[in-house]
């Protein structure tokens, strides 16, 4: 891919929390005091001293739907550089997961978090894998340090949405 392809690629991108449907949004084993809509929310994500925690152990397990179906390119993880995530497994459209099954599925991506990508470095994901996101599911299997809790600051979700996408496509096929 060229750089200018990959820059327009960038240009279109918006950050998708706005067609998060919150009334779906879960989040398991998070901390009562430090959850999920601290790392995710616009403005509470962008203060640092707001966290999502793990309770019971390191792992989180989080369901994002979305109000729209989405095309997902890159993710922001941040989080500090000891307690922050470091294995994250992304499933695209699996509803209904649990710790107890995680495992049963193969993830659509697995990333493991590098500490640029803890201060806020994006996540290039495997774009074929996240082209029609109804649904993401985000699994932080564990954190740098495994410690017994993990944090993170932020999280952000960068793409598309397909309504647009396809609007653009198909204007520039009757252009020709």
């Amino acid at each position: 891919m060229s750089a200018e392809s990959a820059s327009a690629i960038q240009r279109n991108q918006v950050d998708l929390s706005d067609f998060i449907d919150w009334s779906g949004v879960e989040c398991l084993n998070q901390s009562a005091s430090h959850s999920l809509p601290n790392a995710l929310k616009q403005g509470y994500r962008e203060d640092d001293g707001l966290l999502l925690e793990s309770d019971a152990d390191e792992q989180l397990l989080m369901y994002i739907p979305f109000t729209q179906v989405v095309k997902l390119y890159a993710l922001v993880v941040k989080g500090p550089e000891e307690e922050g995530p470091k294995t994250v497994k992304l499933f695209s459209n699996r509803e209904h997961m649990g710790f107890s099954n995680v495992n049963d599925f193969p993830p659509s991506d697995t990333v493991v978090l590098s500490e640029d990508n803890l201060k806020g470095k994006p996540v290039v994901l495997k774009y074929v894998k996240f082209q029609n996101v109804r649904s993401l599911t985000i699994f932080i299997e564990d954190n740098q340090s495994g410690s017994d809790i993990t944090k993170v600051q932020k999280i952000a979700m960068h793409g598309t949405t397909v309504e647009t996408t396809d609007m653009k496509g198909l204007k520039k096929v009757e252009d020709h």
